[in-house]
């Protein structure tokens, strides 16, 4: 039902994309984001399908959040040059144009994939309720219990539920370095989302300010697309190292280049000597850094936690991507107004909590390779 859910809001929301040209109505693009961020809750699904212990092995994790990552820099390179192909190109009618199409084109794409998923996909079976269970249970002969009487000056009071009773079992198990390591991940994938959205937000508006760059659209969709190409390799790379790296160590890689890149992007303002290389070089870096780190945020905490706690665990990951998507998009597209070097130095920051976290976790942080 989710997927089904997410398809539908999927559709709705890029046909709103589409008719807000038409309509000459700026808040349909704002109702068409809303409509398609409900979509989004599809990535919890499609992590935590990826870390089901029930299908997925401790050891095959990495290696398959891997894969995701390095479809979703599939999605990063195709979808910014063919929404800058789409606008260069244009068309001459005012429902399918340079603007509108790619609205059109998703909402038919994502048709088709509502097809596929109904007719291919098969969801894993729940298990039955504990209440459920204990009803189907057989009652031994002799073993049944006398009656109780009835007091009716107790108080009547329920009893708490099994699942509630689960619930607090579970909750217990989990020590203070544990919740420790679900801090820090959650904290890394908020981050990363977070610079990879403002940049994603700001290379347009900053590439259309700036006197040595003056871009078009065509021209951000086209640089944008270039970097995620250039990463494709290093990610199809990655998933071999997850066989023999530690995730700790992969993270901490993908964590030290990504800051590397936001560092020599800073160093480049401050010497003001941005260009078309300087900044390929710096977006390249970026993006390759905090898309390796992303693979690992969930696979490890996986790991960490009981089988019972993959649901919660894809929950709250998919709750932090969600807030670094949302606010990067936000502080990206202000990164021109409140000072480029104001907004390079808050992403550097927000990293620098990340490393004193996972540098105070370290030894927490070792799981099984794969």
């Amino acid at each position: 039902m989710p997927l089904h859910v997410s398809c539908c809001f999927a559709i709705l929301g890029h046909i709103a994309y589409a008719v807000a040209f038409r309509a000459n109505f700026l808040y349909l693009i704002l109702i068409g984001r809303c409509l398609t961020g409900v979509s989004f809750t599809m990535f919890m699904y499609c992590k935590r399908y990826c870390t089901d212990p029930r299908i997925v092995g401790i050891r095959r994790r990495t290696a398959l959040a891997g894969w995701q990552v390095v479809c979703q820099g599939l999605g990063l390179s195709l979808g910014p040059f063919l929404g800058g192909l789409l606008y260069k190109v244009g068309f001459s009618n005012s429902i399918f144009n340079g603007y509108t199409s790619p609205g059109w084109i998703m909402a038919g794409i994502y048709a088709g994939f509502w097809v596929l998923v109904t007719k291919f996909f098969e969801d894993i079976p729940q298990p039955p309720p504990m209440t459920m269970m204990e009803l189907s249970l057989p009652i031994a002969k002799g073993l049944e219990t006398e009656p109780c009487p009835n007091y009716s000056s107790a108080p009547a009071t329920s009893p708490p539920s099994p699942i509630d009773e689960s619930f607090r079992a579970q909750l217990s198990l989990i020590t203070l370095s544990q919740w420790g390591v679900i801090i820090c991940m959650c904290w890394f994938s908020m981050v990363c989302f977070f610079v990879l959205g403002s940049w994603e937000a700001n290379l347009p508006v900053f590439g259309a300010a700036t006197v040595n760059l003056r871009w078009s659209p065509f021209d951000a969709g086209n640089f944008i697309a270039l970097g995620a190409i250039i990463c494709f390799p290093f990610l199809l790379a990655n998933i071999l190292a997850a066989r023999r790296i530690q995730d700790r160590k992969l993270l901490a890689f993908g964590a030290t280049l990504g800051l590397a890149g936001l560092t020599a992007f800073l160093f480049i303002l401050y010497n003001d000597k941005v260009n078309y290389d300087s900044l390929f070089g710096c977006w390249c870096t970026v993006a390759l850094g905090f898309n390796i780190a992303t693979a690992i945020t969930l696979s490890l905490l996986s790991k960490q936690l009981p089988p019972q706690w993959n649901g919660r665990a894809s929950i709250a990951i998919q709750c932090s991507n969600f807030t670094g998507r949302v606010t990067g998009a936000i502080w990206g597209g202000s990164g021109v107004s409140v000072g480029m070097m104001n907004f390079v130095g808050l992403e550097i920051a927000m990293v620098g909590i990340g490393v004193i976290l996972f540098t105070a976790l370290w030894n927490k942080l070792k799981t099984k390779n794969g």
